[in-house]
């Protein structure tokens, strides 16, 4: 009976871990990146506004996420 390699639990974790950091910062970046675009294309916050505040949302995402 063939039982395979053995489980090295601590990479798997390790590897989980990564994914869920990834995929926690990745989407809250990308609303934060949405929200600016919809403020910079309609109110007349324009480009910069949208700059500015797509700093400040990630910045304050990172802070309390």
């Amino acid at each position: 009976v063939e039982t395979g390699a053995p489980m090295n639990y601590a990479e798997h974790e390790k590897t989980y871990n990564l994914f869920l950091y990834a995929a926690k910062y990745g989407t809250m970046i990308l609303v934060m990146l949405l929200i600016a675009m919809a403020a910079g294309f309609f109110t007349a916050a324009g480009f910069f506004g949208g700059v500015i505040l797509f700093v400040v949302l990630t910045i304050a995402g990172f802070v309390l996420l």
